[in-house]
C-alpha cells in the first residue's frame, strides 16, 4: 500500500467522482470517519471532499480541502483522510490532494452536516 499526500493550489472546479466504481461507497465512508477537531461533523457531510477518483487499478485520488488555510491540523488531516482510505478492503493506494479553490463554505455542507 502506498500513501501520497500533496498540494495543489489553483484547482479551478470540482471535477466530478467516480461514483459508478465498487469501492466509492467504501471511500466515501472512509471519508465520514475522519472528522474536523473544530466541528464535530465528519470532514465528508461538512463539505470538505471535493472529488473521489478511483481509477481502474484501485488507485484511489482525492481532492479536499480544509475550513480555513490556517487550519491547525492542515498538515495532518490528508494523512488522516489517506490513512482511513487505505483502509477500505480493495484499494491499494491513494493521494489526497489538498485544494483551496474553490474556496470552501457553509453552504457546501451536506444535510447531514
Amino acid at each position: 500500500m502506498d500513501q501520497s499526500v500533496s498540494t495543489v493550489e489553483g484547482t479551478p472546479l470540482i471535477k466530478p467522482s467516480t461514483t459508478d466504481h465498487p469501492l466509492y461507497d467504501g471511500v466515501v465512508e472512509a471519508c465520514r470517519s475522519v472528522h474536523d477537531p473544530e466541528i464535530p461533523v465528519n470532514i465528508y457531510d461538512l463539505g470538505l471532499v471535493y472529488t473521489i477518483e478511483i481509477n481502474d487499478q484501485s488507485h484511489v485520488e482525492i481532492a479536499m480541502s480544509l475550513t480555513a488555510p490556517g487550519c491547525p491540523v492542515a498538515g495532518e488531516m490528508p494523512g488522516w483522510v489517506a490513512e482511513a482510505v487505505l483502509g477500505v478492503p480493495g484499494v491499494a493506494t491513494t493521494n489526497v490532494n489538498l485544494v483551496w479553490e474553490p474556496q470552501w463554505g457553509m453552504d457546501m455542507m451536506s444535510d447531514e452536516g
